[in-house]
């Protein structure tokens, strides 16, 4: 299966792929995703345990029809966690007004490699950049630059009960 056929496959039952990687070897392949459910709001939990499970079971049917062997392929399936990663432009707009922890290829903004602050979201228009509030300040990084950003769990607002007290 390719990475279009997978994808593909975790949509029909509802989620997103929001990374992939393949890794090991030919006769022990990897196959590693997080999977998240669209539409969920930020620090809440859109994927439980059954529906790492249930995606794991349509992927292993479907590996070893494309493989022929079942027990050959070894298959990870989980949320991406409250520190979610922002992979695809999508999520930069998605996940606007949330706190974010960008790390750059080289200094962002001219204010250093690694920026946290509130994404704003996407810049309107051709190119590709988000605009993140840090200290007050606004600053439009291009999506090129950044070797990865998360969102930041609000551990202190969990615990008071404002957040998601793990609810799955």
């Amino acid at each position: 299966m390719d990475a279009a056929q997978i994808e593909q496959t975790v949509e029909t039952l509802g989620f997103e792929v929001v990374q992939m990687e393949r890794g090991g070897g030919r006769r022990r392949p990897l196959l590693r995703l997080r999977i998240d459910r669209p539409g969920v709001a930020p620090g809440r939990s859109g994927v439980t345990v059954e529906d790492c499970a249930a995606v794991s079971r349509e992927l292993r049917a479907r590996l070893a029809g494309a493989n022929g062997a079942e027990g050959d392929w070894v298959l990870e399936v989980s949320s991406p966690g409250v520190d979610r990663p922002l992979v695809k432009a999508a999520d930069y707009a998605r996940f606007a007004g949330s706190r974010v922890r960008v790390k750059g290829y080289a200094p962002l903004a001219e204010q250093g490699r690694r920026l946290d602050g509130t994404l704003l979201g996407l810049v309107p228009g051709p190119a590709a950049a988000f605009t993140l509030e840090v200290d007050g300040d606004r600053v439009e990084i291009p999506l090129e630059a950044v070797a990865s950003a998360r969102l930041v769990y609000d551990w202190d607002s969990a615990e008071s009960g404002d957040g998601d007290r793990g609810e799955r």
